[in-house]
């Protein structure tokens, strides 16, 4: 009798280790490297919500034809289970479509959503319903988007792609208006936070600015939250207890880190690791959701040391502004003003070599982010963090995983293997179903 209770033991843990998984939310911190969470967790004084995890990862991120990616292979690999080269988006380096877990899980019926703080037609976003040869081709990913429904929830920015030519402000240059296209096709089309609460629609189109979103520690007014995003997100994905697919972007903690601003990283990681947290409060009331999270690749090359064995975490606490919004606010070349603006937003005394430095930069600039790059450079100086480039690295990124199946994303992973895993512990392998024509979304542009 003991032996049978043992192997009944068994088989239940086993079958409680392949829970059935009917909902996933995949988290992609853009840039997001282990040092970009361990800094924010730092300057935090907690353990951040995406950290809380016994099931730990790491995943290495190059592209098909370098050892250091851009977002458009990165998001393809994620999305579709390929490599391909930086610049291509939901097809391979010989520009064969390949189909994203988005367009598997929609062929099976299962509802979809994108939220993000860009542009919806990014290189991210776009990997999981979209398939051009150059990430640039945003006008014809917003028809992707549009005429391909596979995206049934949409949030982020961008709405500049997807309006004619005669409006201003649009990046088009024909005369074709997606967003009434868009209503036509069911969505409920939104611009602002206030009109996004009153929605119960299963489709919708929310698109909150004209090109990308405001930053994470400036964003006010009619621009939701990154956790507001997915709190509603998630209300309208499984009101009608159906299984769903949601892919939430934490998509300029990347930008930050380009211009090795450390305030500006510490802000977008938090308002990225609020997202998780609403997510996580989803999965308690409903266990079989499951929860991934990690980065496109890294950005910057953070390091939390410059070779002083020394990192001034109260000093960057006192940080109260991003760079780009600084040097916005402040001109450079009103001296007294400036280095008056340094001591009270960043409690930094700014000498008269480091001032005149700065205003050389300016003055000799060949790119309009000189000018922040280096000055995010030089506040990370002043609290002894590092940095080793202005873009991306080869670093490895974490991988986190909560709910069903969660004990599978533990290991060394490369990113083509992520989706696939995903996709199995679904029931929805990355193969079209058989009784299913691949799905194009939108005509062949190449």
């Amino acid at each position: 009798m003991r032996k049978l209770f043992a192997v009944m033991f068994l088989v239940l843990l086993t079958f409680v280790a392949t829970a059935y998984v009917k909902n996933v939310i995949y988290f992609i911190g853009d840039g997001m490297g282990f040092n970009h969470v361990y800094l924010a967790s730092i300057l935090e004084g907690k353990t951040l919500n995406m950290m809380k995890t016994p099931y730990t990862g790491i995943m290495s991120t190059f592209a098909a034809n370098t050892w250091v990616t851009d977002s458009a292979a990165a998001g393809t690999a994620l999305a579709c289970g390929f490599k391909t080269n930086n610049g291509m988006i939901g097809m391979l380096p010989n520009k064969e479509i390949v189909p994203s877990i988005m367009e598997i899980a929609k062929a099976y019926g299962m509802k979809t959503g994108i939220v993000v703080t860009c542009r919806v037609t990014h290189a991210t976003p776009a990997s999981f319903y979209g398939h051009v040869p150059d990430r640039d081709m945003e006008n014809e990913l917003a028809e992707q988007l549009i005429n391909g429904e596979v995206v049934d929830v949409i949030m982020g920015g961008g709405y500049r792609h997807f309006l004619p030519m005669s409006v201003k402000g649009s990046s088009r240059k024909d005369e074709k208006d997606l967003i009434a296209l868009a209503k036509e096709k069911g969505y409920v089309y939104v611009t602002k936070k206030s009109e996004l609460a009153n929605v119960n629609s299963d489709k919708v189109l929310a698109l909150f600015s004209s090109s990308h979103m405001a930053a994470a520690s400036d964003r006010t007014g009619e621009q939701p939250m990154l956790y507001e995003m997915v709190e509603k997100a998630l209300q309208l994905l499984s009101k009608d207890g159906e299984p769903f697919f949601l892919m939430v972007e934490g998509s300029q903690i990347d930008w930050e880190a380009h211009g090795n601003d450390p305030y500006g990283v510490w802000k977008e990681v938090i308002e990225f690791d609020k997202a998780i947290g609403v997510a996580l409060e989803f999965a308690k009331e409903n266990s079989d959701t499951l929860i991934v999270v990690t980065a496109d690749h890294e950005t910057g090359g953070l390091s939390t040391s410059t070779g002083t064995y020394m990192l001034e975490v109260e000093m960057l606490k006192k940080f109260k502004m991003n760079t780009d919004t600084f040097l916005t606010k402040f001109n450079i070349e009103e001296k007294d003003k400036f280095i008056n603006a340094v001591k009270e937003v960043y409690s930094l005394e700014m000498t008269q070599s480091e001032y005149e430095w700065l205003l050389n930069i300016k003055k000799t600039a060949k790119s309009s982010s000189d000018l922040p790059n280096s000055f995010g450079r030089y506040i990370s100086g002043k609290v002894l963090l590092g940095w080793t480039t202005f873009d991306h690295t080869g670093n490895p990124v974490p991988v986190f995983a909560f709910g069903p199946g969660a004990e599978y994303f533990t290991g060394w992973f490369d990113n083509t293997d992520l989706p696939r895993l995903i996709a199995r512990l679904m029931g929805c392998p990355l193969t079209y179903p058989a009784h299913k024509e691949p799905i194009v979304t939108g005509p062949v542009l190449y």
